[in-house]
């Protein structure tokens, strides 16, 4: 019970249960769902019904996916020689973790996963997982898709709050739909902060790790406040994040940045 606790489950569950019961909430009052299913179209319920599906699909692909884990078993011959090739005075040299042995650049050990992560933007308590280097297009992905349901969603619950003649009773006919928009605003809200957040970091290619803690970190200690040694412009950056798979030997990119000389 406990390992089922420590994985993640009363999180991913608490995730899933809110879900359904809202979007059953949104469907059983009278909303402008229910008011098209009474007249026979289905286009639009059956759209906010896939959305949803495609919400939670992509909550546990996020949550279940490697963030892009450094194996910490073996230290492969190349990652030795890469490090000896750069100079120690150089800023870029490979750090090695206390935990994991050789840690790439923009790499960070997650207390929480106890393992390195690749390009490492943060761990997020609500998918009880990182955001590393090969789950981080995907985790920006599901914030889109969760924003556009939970706008949807305050919409129709706005729809279907009736009227009444007293207080009361227009809160007991409207209560559990007046809690549904509670919940829906807030997260939409909480969403909307994040996805901006993230956007702008992809755009200037740094992660959320970089940007709160780069007067810690030694590669970036040289560039000003606005200054990304990884940074290719918005356009590029933007492409690079949502287009190129697979991982990238952030010190490579790092050497031949001109601001960054080795």
């Amino acid at each position: 019970m406990k390992n089922m606790f420590r994985t993640g489950f009363l999180v991913r569950a608490t995730h899933t249960v809110l879900t359904w019961v809202i979007t059953l909430i949104l469907f059983v009052h009278n909303t402008e769902l229910r008011q098209c299913e009474e007249r026979g179209e289905l286009t639009l319920p059956v759209l906010f019904f896939l959305l949803v599906v495609l919400s939670v699909l992509l909550y546990f692909a996020v949550s279940l996916m490697d963030p892009g884990f450094v194996l910490s078993d073996t230290v492969k011959p190349s990652d030795l020689e890469t490090e000896s090739m750069v100079p120690q005075s150089s800023t870029c040299r490979l750090r090695r973790c206390g935990f994991c042995l050789l840690q790439p650049m923009r790499a960070k050990h997650c207390p929480t996963c106890s393992r390195c992560v690749r390009r490492f933007d943060h761990h997020c308590p609500w998918i009880e997982n990182c955001v590393g280097e090969r789950n981080h297009r995907w985790f920006v992905l599901y914030l889109m898709v969760q924003l556009l349901t939970l706008l949807w969603a305050l919409r129709v619950a706005i729809s279907g709050i009736s009227p009444s003649a007293t207080w009361e009773s227009w809160f007991s006919i409207n209560a559990f739909l007046l809690a549904a928009l509670c919940v829906v605003a807030v997260f939409s809200m909480v969403v909307s902060v994040l996805l901006g957040c993230h956007i702008y970091l992809v755009a200037i290619n740094c992660t959320t790790w970089e940007f709160m803690s780069r007067h810690r970190i030694a590669y970036l200690r040289e560039c000003s406040d606005e200054d990304s040694p990884f940074d290719r412009g918005v356009l590029c950056n933007l492409w690079d994040f949502f287009c190129v798979c697979g991982a990238v030997a952030w010190e490579q990119v790092y050497r031949r940045n001109p601001q960054n000389p080795v």
